[in-house]
């Protein structure tokens, strides 16, 4: 996982663990002496309802993972859920292992909700020592209070095999002159003018299926995809009102058309290991490439460029 979606979700799961112990063992000591009485092992969990925010469910299981409660909810009851065995499910692996008798899990999906979930679970022991059951808080993702800005995605390089049948197919098969192909030239000339001058931030050239997938400043959350016939009509341009270059970008405007240059080096350069498709993000930097033995990169902009070609199809350590 990229170190920084780790440390916010490790800053998520410390705020739940510091704001939810110290209620979840003196609850379960309220817990302990009502046993076998239903009624008031609910009345409790209702009462602390109001003080845990967020929960979505509780619940207490007897030492045998059976469940001896309804869910409590804020809106009431669900009775379906008494009797049920809660011992195969994720959140109860290893909280017989814990030293602290609180177990936070990992978040997992519901069986009833299907929706991401997490559960924090509390041991109840008696005055002995003994285990005599398990306090279920139950947290549906969605409903939790999240981070206020998104993560940083770190800028490094990143790659990934594909399809082990196309990588153990690769040399039965050879490089197919695309319609893409036959216009290369006049057709990355248009995409560069799209993302030089003409708000286009994102831009993925499908060499293998003749088509571009474009993401403009003025529409982000929409890609449009461009045909053949359009990636060979300039007059498509009039269709992309003129924007300034965006400030936010990371490359720099002189560098579109040299990234480019070398996807069309990698299109062409071996019939047997050859680019399918290859994109550029003005905005995060990063270039992306997929070749026929379905391997694919994620590489800074700056890197790519430093790279020549005996790079990606010579002993170096490409990894295709």
């Amino acid at each position: 996982m990229d170190p920084e979606l780790q440390r916010q979700v490790n800053q998520q799961r410390n705020i739940i663990n510091e704001t939810l112990r110290s209620q979840t063992a003196k609850l379960a000591i309220r817990c302990r002496s009502l046993f076998g009485d239903r009624e008031s092992l609910e009345s409790v969990l209702r009462e602390a309802m109001i003080s845990l925010p967020y929960c979505k469910y509780l619940w207490v299981l007897d030492a045998a993972g059976h469940q001896i409660t309804s869910n409590i909810t804020r809106d009431g009851t669900q009775p379906d859920q008494y009797g049920r065995y809660r011992f195969e499910r994720p959140y109860m692996q290893g909280v017989n292992d814990t030293e602290l008798d609180f177990h936070l899990s990992d978040a997992y999906i519901s069986r009833n909700k299907r929706r991401p979930s997490l559960t924090a679970v509390q041991l109840i022991r008696t005055l002995d020592g003994q285990i005599s059951g398990y306090l279920g808080v139950d947290y549906d993702l969605r409903e939790l209070p999240h981070v206020e800005r998104l993560h940083e995605a770190e800028i490094c390089w990143t790659q990934a095999k594909g399809d082990p049948s196309i990588r153990s197919n690769l040399f039965n098969q050879s490089r197919v002159e695309s319609l893409v192909d036959s216009h290369v030239d006049e057709i990355i000339a248009l995409l560069v003018e799209l993302m030089s001058c003409h708000g286009v931030f994102h831009g993925k050239l499908h060499f293998s299926s003749s088509r571009a997938t474009i993401w403009t400043m003025d529409n982000p959350y929409s890609y449009r995809i461009l045909d053949f016939e359009s990636l060979t009509d300039p007059d498509i341009c009039l269709a992309y009102p003129h924007r300034e270059y965006p400030e936010m970008a990371v490359v720099p405007v002189t560098k579109i058309a040299p990234v480019f240059a070398i996807l069309r080096e990698l299109r062409f350069s071996d019939e047997t290991i050859y680019l399918r498709s290859g994109s550029l993000n003005l905005c995060n930097g990063m270039v992306s490439l997929n070749f026929s033995c379905d391997g694919s990169h994620y590489i800074p902009y700056q890197e790519f460029l430093a790279k020549d070609l005996g790079f990606w199809f010579g002993n170096t350590g490409s990894g295709l």
